[in-house]
Formats: C-alpha cells, sequence, structure tokens
C-alpha cells in the first residue's frame, strides 16, 4: 500500500536526524503560532488564495528567503567539512556530504535565485509598463505554489529517505539506478519537474504580459529597460525549460520502466544527457542573470542622477545575449572528446557573448561618468557586482579556451567562477533590486546603517570564501572533495572564516528589516536615507489592489516626467473588473506535491489518484465563469 516507503525511511544517523527534527518541530510551530494568533482565516483569504501579483510576488520573496536560509546551511557544512577533513575524516559521511552539496546547488538556483527573480518581476513589471495585473493571474498563483511544493518536496527528503548524491545536475550513469538506487534520484527528479512547470508557466505568463498589456502609447522602444531584460529572461525560460522537463522525464523512464536513453548498453548514451542538460543549464545562467542587469539599469541612472547611457545598445545587447545563450553550452564539458572544430565554435561563441555583456558594463561606467553619485545601498550592491561580476567574468572568458579548460575542468577554479556570476552577479543585483523597490512594496525604506553593514559583510565575505578557490583550482584540488589532502588545508580555513563573514551579512540583512519595520515612521518613501533621492512611479507605495485608477497614456520613454509637465491628472472613482481569489492554484499544488512524493516512493495507486485529480481541478477551473469582480476606485 505504502509502496517502497517504511519505517526505515524516517530513521537516520545523528546530524540527519537534526535537520529531520527541524523541519518537523519548525513546520508545527508555524501552524501551531498561527493557531494561537487566530491569523488562518486572514492568511487564508488575503495571502494564500490571493491573484494579486503584488501579494504573490512578496510570497515569492519570502519563499526565497527562507530557502536561502537553507542553501546557506547547507554551504556552511561543507565548508567546515572541508576546513577540517585534512588527513581525517571530518564530521561528515562521504555519502551525506555528496547529499549536501548536490541540495545547495539545486536549491541556490531553483529556489532562491528563480524565486528571488519572480517575486520582483511579480511586483515591478506590472507597475512598469501600465498594467493592472499580470495577464493571466491564475496562471500566476498556480505557478507560486508549484514552486512551493517543489521547495517542500525537497525538504522531505530530510524527513523521508535521502537527497540525490549526483551533483546538481545528476549525471548518468550516477543517477541512473545501478548506482543510485535509492529514493535521492527521484526527489530530485521530482522536485524540479513540478517547480520547473511553474517556472515554465511563470515564462508564459511574463512574455504575453509584456507583449499584450502595456499601456497604451508604450512601444517597445519606450519600456524601461528592466522590462526589455525580462523579456529576454522570459523568452529563455519558454525555450529551455522544455528541454530541461524532457531530459528529467527521460531520466525518470530510464530509473522507473527499465529504458536505456543515458546508459551505455542498449543504445544509450550519458553524453546525450550532458548535452541536453547543459543546453537548458547554460541559458538559465542568463534567465538569472539579464533581470539582474535591468535592476542595475534601473539603479545607476538614479543614483548617478542622469539618464541611463546608451538605451538603444541596451536593448541591443540583450537580444545578442538571448541569442547567444543557446550556442555556448558545449563550453561546460570541453573534456567530451569532441573535434577540435567543435571545441573552437564553441570556445569562440563564449568569447563573442562577452562583448554584449562588456557593453552593458560600459554603458553603466559612462552613465555614472560625471554624475553626482549618490553612494547608497543599492548603488553600492551595484559596485559590489562590478568588482565580482568583472574577475568571474575575465575568469570565464580564461575557461572559454578548450586547452585551458583541459586543466581547469572540474576544478575548484571552475568553482569559484560559477560563484562569481551567480553570487556577485545575480544575488548583488536581486538584493541591490530588493533594496531599491522595498519602499514602493512597503511605503517605508529600509534601514540605510544596516544596509551598508550587510554589504560590506556580503563583499568582503565573498571575496575571502572564493578567491581562495580559484587559487586552490590551480593548485589541482578537484571539487566535491569530502576529504581533502593538508597541502589544501590553509586556504580552505580562509575559504571558510569568509563564509562566516557572510552568514554576519545575512545577520545584518534579516535585522535590517526587523529595524526597518520597528521605526517604518522614521523611514518613509523619499526620506533622508538617500540623499532626499524621492523614488517616483505614478501610483502610491505601496499601490492599491488595483495599482492604477486610470490606465496611463505613455508618450515617452520618460513616461511619468512628461505626464508631470503636462500636468496629467488620474480620473477618479472608476469602476475597475479585478480578478477573485481562488484557492485552486493553492489545490492543484497540494496535489502535485502529493504526486510528486508518492511517485518518489512508487506509491501507485495514490499517483493514480492525484494525476486525476489535478485533470479533474483544471478542468472545473475551466468552467468556472465567476473569476471577476468590480471595485470602485478613489
Amino acid at each position: 500500500m505504502f509502496g517502497k516507503l517504511t519505517l526505515d525511511a524516517f530513521v537516520h544517523g545523528p546530524i540527519e536526524t537534526v535537520a529531520q527534527l527541524t523541519v518537523v518541530f519548525g513546520a508545527l510551530a508555524i501552524v501551531g503560532l498561527l493557531f494561537y494568533l487566530k491569523r488562518w482565516g486572514w492568511l487564508w483569504r488575503e495571502w494564500l488564495t490571493t491573484v494579486d501579483h503584488k501579494k504573490i510576488g512578496v510570497m515569492y520573496l519570502a519563499l526565497s528567503f527562507v530557502m536561502l536560509t537553507r542553501g546557506a546551511v547547507d554551504a556552511f557544512l561543507m565548508r567546515a567539512q572541508q576546513a577540517i577533513a585534512a588527513g581525517q575524516p571530518g564530521y561528515l559521511p562521504p555519502d551525506h556530504y555528496a547529499q549536501i552539496f548536490t541540495a545547495h546547488g539545486i536549491i541556490m538556483i531553483f529556489f532562491v535565485a528563480m524565486p528571488f527573480m519572480f517575486g520582483l518581476l511579480n511586483y515591478i513589471v506590472p507597475l512598469q509598463i501600465g498594467s493592472r495585473d499580470v495577464a493571466y493571474p491564475f496562471l500566476n498563483s498556480m505557478s507560486f505554489w508549484l514552486t512551493v511544493a517543489g521547495a517542500v518536496l525537497i525538504n522531505l527528503s530530510l524527513v523521508a529517505g535521502e537527497f540525490a548524491a549526483t551533483g546538481w545536475l545528476a549525471y548518468p550513469p550516477l543517477s541512473e539506478l545501478e548506482f543510485s538506487p535509492g529514493v535521492g534520484v527521484d526527489y530530485y527528479i521530482w522536485a524540479l519537474q513540478i517547480a520547473g512547470i511553474g517556472t515554465l508557466l511563470s515564462g508564459i505568463n511574463f512574455l504575453v504580459t509584456i507583449v499584450k498589456m502595456r499601456a497604451p502609447g508604450m512601444t517597445l522602444m519606450r519600456m524601461p529597460v528592466f522590462v526589455w531584460t525580462v523579456l529576454g529572461s522570459m523568452l529563455l525560460v519558454i525555450f529551455a525549460f522544455p528541454i530541461l522537463t524532457a531530459t528529467l522525464g527521460l531520466l525518470s523512464l530510464d530509473r522507473l520502466l527499465g529504458m536505456h536513453f543515458f546508459t551505455t548498453d542498449l543504445g544509450g548514451s550519458a553524453m546525450m544527457y550532458v548535452n541536453l542538460i547543459w543546453a537548458w543549464g547554460h541559458p538559465e545562467v542568463y534567465i538569472l542573470i539579464l533581470p539582474a542587469f535591468g535592476i542595475f539599469s534601473e539603479i545607476v541612472p538614479v543614483f548617478s542622477q542622469k539618464k541611463l547611457f546608451g538605451y538603444t545598445s541596451m536593448v541591443v545587447a540583450t537580444i545578442l545575449i538571448v541569442f547567444l545563450s543557446f550556442v555556448v553550452w558545449v563550453h561546460h564539458f570541453f573534456t567530451m572528446g569532441a573535434s577540435a572544430n567543435v571545441n573552437a565554435f564553441f570556445g569562440i561563441m563564449t568569447m563573442v557573448i562577452a562583448i554584449p555583456t562588456g557593453v552593458k558594463v560600459f554603458n553603466w561606467l559612462f552613465t555614472m561618468f560625471r554624475g553626482r553619485i549618490i553612494f547608497a545601498t543599492p548603488m553600492l550592491w551595484f559596485m559590489g557586482f562590478l568588482t565580482t561580476f568583472i574577475l568571474g567574468g575575465m575568469t570565464g572568458v580564461l575557461m572559454a579556451i578548450p586547452g585551458a579548460d583541459f586543466q581547469l575542468h572540474n576544478s575548484l577554479f571552475l568553482v569559484a567562477h560559477f560563484h562569481n556570476m551567480i553570487i556577485g552577479g545575480v544575488l548583488f543585483g536581486f538584493f541591490a533590486g530588493f533594496v531599491y523597490w522595498f519602499p514602493k512594496v512597503t511605503g517605508f525604506m529600509l534601514n540605510e546603517r544596516l544596509g551598508k553593514y550587510a554589504f560590506w559583510s556580503w563583499l568582503i565575505g565573498f571575496l575571502f570564501a572564493f578567491i581562495p578557490l580559484y587559487a586552490l583550482g590551480l593548485m589541482g584540488m578537484t571539487r566535491r572533495l569530502s576529504q581533502v589532502d593538508p597541502l589544501f588545508q590553509p586556504l580552505l580555513i580562509v575559504a571558510a572564516f569568509g563564509a562566516c563573514i557572510i552568514a554576519l551579512g545575512m545577520f545584518f540583512q534579516v535585522l535590517q528589516v526587523v529595524v526597518s519595520f520597528r521605526q517604518r515612521k522614521k523611514h518613509i518613501a523619499g526620506s533622508d536615507p538617500w540623499n532626499g533621492r524621492t523614488l517616483e512611479w505614478s501610483t502610491s507605495s505601496p499601490p492599491p489592489h488595483y495599482n492604477f485608477a486610470s490606465v496611463p497614456v505613455v508618450h515617452g520613454r520618460d513616461a511619468f516626467w512628461m505626464m508631470k509637465q503636462e500636468g496629467a491628472q488620474s480620473s477618479a472613482h472608476k469602476e475597475i473588473t479585478i480578478p477573485k481569489n481562488t484557492s485552486l492554484g493553492l489545490v492543484v499544488a497540494a496535489l502535485a506535491l502529493v504526486f510528486g512524493f508518492s511517485i518518489v516512493w512508487h506509491i501507485w495507486w495514490l499517483v493514480l489518484c492525484t494525476a486525476v485529480a489535478v485533470v479533474v481541478v483544471l478542468i472545473a477551473r475551466s468552467f468556472d465563469e465567476a473569476t471577476e469582480y468590480t471595485t470602485t476606485s478613489s
């Protein structure tokens, strides 16, 4: 009846048991607190069933920060293990260590960076294009809850069973049933499948929103650069994520039905998996980095007090990056034995993609040139990005040379480069956007002093944590080692020290939010912390649930500035049609979670029931006509 699920699945070693109890008692504590405060009704009406893009954006951000904590704990465990495991076993068994570094990579990409991105997109894009909501509000809600379901499924692996010990891309043959007979790889597959479907639906939703729901007069070349980068990112989502879905589907068929797509016998090929996973994987890097570029294109002009330099070249560079990101995937495995011509082509393409990225960097620098720069926290995150991202870009171009990559492949040099891109590029960009747009969400500003403490802790900690990895990679240390040569230990201790400083930065970020909420009357939007620099929008902060009392008409790129000069007034007391709340998105995601858990443990009757239930709920939704109501703006 319960498939492979037995009581033994809940029995773990001492360290795993601590994680297991943390998840269980943490969930019970949250549920108990909500019952104690009698907030379940409010939570259900205002948040869990909402289709308001702004509230969904806030929930995406909350999910991202929760999973950032989980991913950071995994990182600290790895750093501590490597720092002490020189000539001795350390405190983590090799298999558990392998599970931790696999979970760390998956969580940071799929459940930190992606929700962070969609949180900012949800809140900001409709406001920037003059839309009252996204194109498909119900789809937006369902996409979010599917992402939550994937995150919950990963954390359930701490409670019952294990997680994959394969690395974050789960290369065969290690991920095949012969070498990973447990349920870890199945948790990996179905958590990513469920969350990936939510991401794909969001990509379609935002593409349609940007193409079809812009305010009258907002032509493509009048859109904010942030919206352009989101458009490019969503195009990549739509073309790349079906590849991931198909690839994981084939791997699942190998494991469940004994097929041989990626095995060496009966005509399968592990290299086909590697090609497919990186055909998704490299565009995924640009799915994340493009919106971060857009955020910097919003921040730099504001805090340089100048117009953005080279708007058209920024747009062209974005389009080129979208195209070129699909023709560089082989540089991730130059060592596979391809011909010199193949390696040369992908090496050259990798160098070429650095050109439009460099155009963006120079445009930001020219925007700052002779500007009256305000070194507020968002601008500091940008400056930190310049430092770390350019270093990562130069090392990336170095590894684009196939001969150099033969020496550096699978070493800590590569790990350092990748974290330069994802932390120094993506995460610093999203932190900048979070601080910059926080007044838009709440109506008050974050504490500037604590924000600067957080920034400097993150930047200094990042340099201590990852610069030594470049040296270790050149010394020959490969990644994924749970025990290391004593020769490497001093630099690994430095890296562990850097991780502790990053933890201090995370503490300051939490403290910044807490203190700002307690002192919110002192930090109203546009006040002293940014030297009187006001964030100006055509809606209030925070906006009302309907966004715009009357949809604005756009006459140029600086639309709100022109509206103010012309003395445009918004009409009041107008009936507005907006979507009703619905619980069906949450219901579909809950069924998907049960489906994923049951297929992991081969509980086939439950797999069938939940699959049928999802179809029934979606069909019922298609017949639901009472999806909107009218309100009167004021």
